[in-house]
């Protein structure tokens, strides 16, 4: 794999990883054709878009003026999909990369400095990718966890097993200060920050065993007003509907990222 990654660019000076940390703290796209992901996301979720200090290949969405979602471009690396990656926060990019490997995982890229801070890119042990991010956060975090534009589920095969295995590596549920607090909700582990739901991870329901038909993924989940408009507008701009309810909507975008949209009022 070539050794760039995606950076979560666009922090704040106010809020790092130091004082927060174990949470999702941002979401960043893969691109082959900025350019065109830029038009679609525009369409579909109206995001507006800034460049940032890395350069031209990096860009942040914007909705309704705050910073939302990062892209980064992939032109010419053939070998990396477009997809969406959710990032947690870390103190330490390095001791969470050694965490990860010490409990099964693997490391695809990093950790590397990505003024201003360092991450890196890494697969649980059921092979579900992620990112972490050690330095300044990229938007009002105490914002961004009680409002909730983007948000994170894992689909895996056994949720209560890959709950040890993030809340190993991200001290969910410890006696630390600031710790992420784990629960079971019906079928799901639900994490939770100062109170705020952050994330879900979810395999069926809590008795049944591992489903091994289950291809693990995190899935990045935007908040909208109207689902089908945006259901609408991603096949007129070459994406593809994948499901749709009143509620809830799975796409892909022009490139063959998979995202979902849902109702504000189901989140």
């Amino acid at each position: 794999m070539n050794h760039d990654m995606p950076s979560p660019a666009g922090a704040t000076d106010v809020f790092s990883t130091h004082s927060v940390f174990g949470a999702p703290c941002w979401v960043s796209l893969t691109s082959h054709d900025v350019q065109t992901t830029e038009e679609f996301y525009g369409a579909v979720l109206g995001w507006q878009w800034r460049p940032v200090r890395l350069g031209d290949r990096f860009r942040i969405a914007l909705a309704n003026g705050a910073p939302v979602a990062g892209i980064a471009g992939i032109a010419g690396m053939g070998q990396m999909a477009a997809a969406w990656t959710p990032y947690f926060a870390v103190r330490s990019a390095d001791e969470t990369v050694a965490r990860v490997q010490e409990r099964g995982g693997t490391l695809a890229v990093g950790p590397i400095s990505l003024p201003p801070g360092r991450g890196a890119l890494l697969a649980d042990r059921d092979g579900a990718t992620f990112g972490i991010w050690e330095g300044e956060l990229f938007t009002d975090w105490p914002t961004w966890r009680r409002t909730r534009p983007a948000f994170v589920r894992l689909h895996t095969r056994d949720a209560f097993d890959a709950a040890i295995f993030y809340g190993q590596v991200f001290d969910w549920a410890s006696d630390k200060p600031g710790c992420c607090e784990v629960q079971y909700e019906g079928d799901e582990v639900v994490l939770r920050s100062e109170g705020d739901l952050v994330a879900r991870i979810e395999s069926g329901a809590v008795e049944s065993a591992p489903d091994p038909r289950i291809r693990p993924h995190w899935q990045v989940h935007f908040s909208v007003q109207d689902v089908a408009a945006c259901a609408r507008a991603a096949e007129r701009h070459g994406g593809s509907v994948l499901s749709l309810t009143d509620d809830e909507a799975v796409l892909r975008d022009n490139e063959g990222a998979r995202f979902t949209v849902t109702s504000r009022r189901e989140r």
